[in-house]
């Protein structure tokens, strides 16, 4: 599961090879995994011993959040599943679904309770629980998070065929956008009242400021008793348009390295100028939803290009280098 030599940087190494930027958020995340499964090794059967850490990850929609718990995930080999807080608050039924998020974590550990009791949970839209005095839903936000305290806390869950699993190792990260939060922040006071002597005492002061404190959370509307099972909180910022140009080519299983290699098995190259990718970035920014529009604008690109391809044997390269200009489709000699 964690390997001796599975350091929080070793974390953030193979991290970056899949996630562009968010490097403060890498480190937070590392280090919350490395000691949330380093107290399972080291307090193993003293339960009472660990004090579990669940993540909050802040951020807008798609800049990471749920990348880097699948990453994360692929790097300890531990089973994973990602839940949607919206799907919960709209079903009178919410512990029959969370049930459900449990059952599909055991399918994922292909029925060995064991390691599905050492897997990851990732609930998205998590600030979409707040409370509010309009129920116009199914279930109250409030509700849903008090349903969820019992199992993120860590209790044996009851599942179907009168098999239990125990949530206690199960590490939950919760994420969500928090449209407004800042707002909130920006009127909270910080601890420039404590004296500090030397620049390490004020550099943490200065990381205290920046932090989202449970207060914001709770003007904001999430429960007290629900903030402090979220005790690390990591923030994750708005990608840039080099870092959306980035993210469609460098990482290892980057959407333009998949259709190289696509190309390459039809025997033929693919080459997309740089100014390719900065036109999808900027596309992509008009329409405001992070990585996320990425693969759609890209595939939109390739899709009339991979239609005839493979049908003309006598292509030997693809060339690219507009969005909106026709490819060069260049002929073997």
């Amino acid at each position: 599961m964690l390997a001796r030599e599975t350091t929080p940087s070793a974390i953030v190494r193979y991290l970056d090879q899949y996630v562009i930027g968010q490097e403060d958020a890498k480190k937070v995340l590392a280090v919350a995994v490395y000691s949330h499964y380093r107290k399972i090794a080291t307090f193993h059967g003293d339960r009472e011993s660990i004090a579990k850490s669940n993540i909050l990850l802040v951020g807008p929609s798609g800049t990471g959040k749920t990348l880097l718990c699948d990453t994360l995930s692929r790097m300890l080999k531990v089973p994973f599943v990602t839940a949607d807080a919206t799907s919960l608050a709209q079903t009178k039924y919410v512990n029959e679904e969370i049930e459900a998020v449990l059952l599909r974590l055991l399918d994922k550990a292909d029925g060995n309770i064991e390691d599905a009791q050492h897997g990851i949970i990732f609930i998205d839209e998590i600030d979409k629980l707040k409370t509010s005095n309009a129920q116009a839903r199914a279930i109250s936000g409030e509700s849903v998070q008090h349903a969820l305290l019992k199992i993120m806390e860590g209790s044996p869950v009851k599942l179907k065929d009168n098999c239990y699993i125990d949530t206690g190792n199960i590490l939950f990260i919760c994420g969500g956008a928090f449209v407004g939060l800042e707002n909130i922040m920006s009127k909270t006071h910080g601890f420039g009242f404590i004296a500090t002597s030397g620049d390490d005492n004020q550099n943490i002061l200065d990381r205290l400021n920046k932090r989202v404190k449970p207060t914001d959370l709770f003007e904001f509307g999430l429960i007290p008793e629900f903030t402090g099972r979220l005790p690390i909180i990591a923030n994750l910022h708005p990608l840039t348009k080099a870092m959306l140009v980035s993210i469609m080519s460098v990482p290892r299983n980057s959407i333009y390295r998949q259709y190289v290699e696509i190309f390459r098995g039809e025997g033929v190259e693919l080459r997309i100028g740089p100014r390719v990718f900065e036109q999808i970035a900027e596309i992509a920014i008009e329409y405001k939803t992070g990585a996320r529009s990425l693969r759609g604008i890209f595939e939109e690109l390739i899709t009339p290009i991979l239609y005839v391809v493979p049908d003309n044997h006598d292509i030997a390269r693809v060339e690219i280098t507009s969005l909106f200009e026709d490819a060069r489709l260049v002929r073997r000699a």
